[in-house]
């Protein structure tokens, strides 16, 4: 030991070598123990390297890579707004604008002279970024338990399974805390959605909890669960979505672990593909029934999720809806620039339309037959940005339900690595290392700050133009670029007005009816 020692002393690079074998492993011990920052405890040491690329990434990506507004689906100063208003941030940018305002579809919203004073808007419970719906979802057909959101801001579809269980739990704590509503996804209702946020559980064609041992529908499976789970206080039937319209959904074998497999009544180990089509209706009258069928015996709000492609369907509903005067109470519209789980490429390309093409097709012909204002109107794809939601609102939605964007604000990086349970950030894997650096307290509380953010600016933008709530944006409010410095009204280019709201006073929208533990009440 002691010619060692003295060998040491005299060798000054062993001495370093020493010296930084015992600051890695102090760096090591910090690392996986700490829980502020995921890359760091799943990639102990390695990881400081992801910050410091981060730091210089402006710079090299302006002299060798590519600037901040080529990153695809969400560009470098997207995430980093939801980054910074996760983490109660500065999230304000610097030096003007980036953006081509004269790029044809640019939007550009139009401010009032005399804005609306910040010093009387309502401050509801502590918080002043709370924007309720104007609309109880399912008022129209006198369910027996309606229910108005009290943010207008909600979680959109993404399932235990395809997201690991502490991503779940800190998005249901985050909207717990923020007043949001969470969905489930098609993989249905888990312990981990139990954090006391409201829930919308929705229904894929896979039934998942909600199916007897032979994989069909159970209506009395179904009653069960929401009976014992009063957080539920809607329910969605989802058609497509706009990763993957027309196909089921797909779990890669590697994340179906022996719970989720419990929950979904799947085999362990094994591709969970679900099929793509409802084996309990194949009509629009089917359709209606399902609905129908499930909101008797429930008493809850029932809707319907779907992105858009053919308009035979969507016209064919509408008539059933005006000659029966049943069926959903809201529908969700989803983009073809959605999805945040496995898809083949094809799809997540090509099929079913953008948003707003889609949601605008479907949204006329539901106004030229006068019942569009018996829906509740969800908007879906992309929309996790204040410019984006006040698009979507002037063009007829009720609400907002945004997905990648909250699981870019409790961690992910956008490493596309959702379909090979490799997600480095730990958010959509079942790997329990990974899985580790999601500490659902701290990121909890991130998704909170980030939806309440979304809505503080959201509201901002509407006291700008004149208006107390946001959804008193209208087609007028925007203009939208034509190229050759030509701008147009919204209204103008989509061919129809929303329906007007009614809106008093934000008090007014305060009351949130709510569903008793008993059904039977």
């Amino acid at each position: 030991m002691e010619p060692l020692l003295l060998w040491i002393q005299s060798n000054p690079w062993a001495s370093a070598g020493i010296f930084l074998l015992t600051f890695f492993i102090i760096v090591f011990i910090r690392d996986i123990s700490q829980k502020s920052h995921t890359i760091q405890h799943n990639f102990p040491v390695v990881g400081h390297l992801r910050y410091f690329l981060e730091m210089i990434g402006p710079e090299l990506r302006q002299y060798w890579v590519a600037n901040d507004k080529e990153e695809r689906p969400f560009d470098r100063t997207e995430r980093s707004w939801i980054y910074a208003t996760a983490k109660g941030q500065n999230n304000n940018f610097g030096f003007g604008t980036t953006e081509i305002q004269y790029e044809p579809g640019y939007p550009i919203i139009k401010h009032r002279a005399f804005p609306f004073p910040e010093s009387k808007a309502f401050i509801y419970n502590n918080d002043p970024s709370c924007i309720p719906s104007l609309k109880v979802i399912g008022e129209w057909r006198k369910r027996k338990f309606p229910y108005r959101p009290k943010s207008i801001i909600n979680i959109s579809a993404m399932s235990f399974g395809s997201l690991g269980k502490n991503a779940i739990l800190s998005l249901n704590r985050g909207a717990r805390d923020s007043g949001a509503y969470h969905n489930t996804g098609e993989g249905g209702l888990s312990n981990y959605h139990k954090e006391g946020a409201d829930v919308m559980w929705q229904l894929g064609t896979g039934y998942f909890g909600a199916r007897d041992d032979s994989g069909k529908f159970s209506l009395e499976k179904l009653v069960r669960k929401v009976e014992a789970n009063p957080c539920i206080k809607l329910i969605e039937i989802k058609l497509s979505q706009g990763a993957k319209p027309g196909k089921g959904g797909i779990l890669p074998a590697m994340k179906v672990n022996a719970e989720i497999a419990q929950i979904r009544q799947v085999p362990i180990g094994k591709d969970c593909i679900s099929p793509n089509s409802h084996n309990e209706f194949s009509t629009v009258e089917g359709l209606i029934d399902f609905i129908e069928k499930i909101a008797d015996a429930t008493g809850l709000p029932v809707g319907i999720k779907s992105a858009v492609g053919e308009l035979e369907f969507w016209d064919e509903l509408s008539n059933q809806i005006k000659k029966k005067g049943k069926g959903p109470d809201f529908i969700t519209i989803d983009g073809g620039e959605g999805g945040t789980g496995a898809a083949p490429l094809t799809y997540a390309d090509h099929v079913s339309l953008p948003f707003k093409i889609g949601f605008q097709r479907v949204y006329t012909l539901f106004q030229k037959k006068g019942i569009s204002k018996q829906i509740v109107w969800i908007g879906s794809g992309k929309l996790g940005f204040p410019d984006r939601a006040v698009v979507a609102i002037a063009m007829g939605c009720d609400l907002i339900h945004i997905a990648r964007e909250a699981m870019i604000s409790i961690g992910c990086i956008q490493a596309q690595k959702c379909h090979t349970d490799h997600c480095p950030a730990g958010v959509a894997t079942q790997n329990k290392w990974l899985q580790a650096g999601v500490d659902p307290e701290l990121k909890g509380k991130r998704a909170a700050k980030y939806i309440q953010g979304f809505r503080k600016e959201l509201l901002s933008l509407a006291h700008s133009c004149g208006y107390e709530h946001p959804l008193q944006f209208n087609g007028q409010d925007i203009e939208i670029s034509l190229g050759m410095n030509r701008y147009q009204p919204l209204e103008e280019l989509l061919g129809y007005k929303r329906d007007p709201v009614h809106f008093t006073k934000f008090e007014d929208y305060t009351n949130f009816p709510q569903r008793p533990a008993k059904l039977t009440q």
